[in-house]
C-alpha cells in the first residue's frame, strides 16, 4: 500500500508539472506569434452599408461619419476578437497552471506521507 501511494504520487507530480510546462510553452508560442491563439471569438462578415451621399447631411452627422471612418482605421474590427481570444487563452492557461499545481501538490503529499511501516 505504501509503495503504490508513492508511485501514484510520483505520477501525479510528473503529470502536474507536465501540465504546467505545457501551458507555459503554449502561451509562449502564442504570445511570440509562432502559433495562433485558439479561436473562441470570431467576427462575422457583415454586409457593407451602402454609401451615403454627404450632400444634405448636417455638420454633426458629417462629423460623426468622419469619426467612424477614422476609428475604423485606428482600431480595425479584427482587433477586438483577437484581443478577446488572447484574454480567453490567458484565463484558460491560468486555470491549467493552477490545476497542474494542485495535482503536483497532491503528488508531493502522497510521496512524503510518513507511515509506521517504513
Amino acid at each position: 500500500m505504501k509503495k503504490s501511494s508513492k508511485i501514484f504520487g510520483w505520477v501525479l507530480l510528473i503529470s502536474g508539472v507536465a501540465i504546467i510546462f505545457g501551458a507555459l510553452i503554449s502561451s509562449y508560442n502564442i504570445f511570440t506569434a509562432k502559433t495562433d491563439a485558439p479561436q473562441f471569438f470570431e467576427i462575422k462578415e457583415s454586409i457593407p452599408a451602402p454609401a451615403i451621399d454627404n450632400e444634405g447631411l448636417s455638420p454633426e452627422e458629417m462629423q460623426r461619419k468622419m469619426m467612424e471612418e477614422q476609428m475604423k482605421e485606428i482600431f480595425p474590427a479584427e482587433a477586438i476578437p483577437a484581443l478577446l481570444n488572447l484574454i480567453s487563452w490567458s484565463i484558460l492557461a491560468g486555470i491549467m497552471i493552477f490545476g497542474g499545481g494542485q495535482i503536483a501538490g497532491i503528488g508531493i503529499k502522497l510521496i512524503s506521507v510518513r507511515g509506521s511501516d517504513e
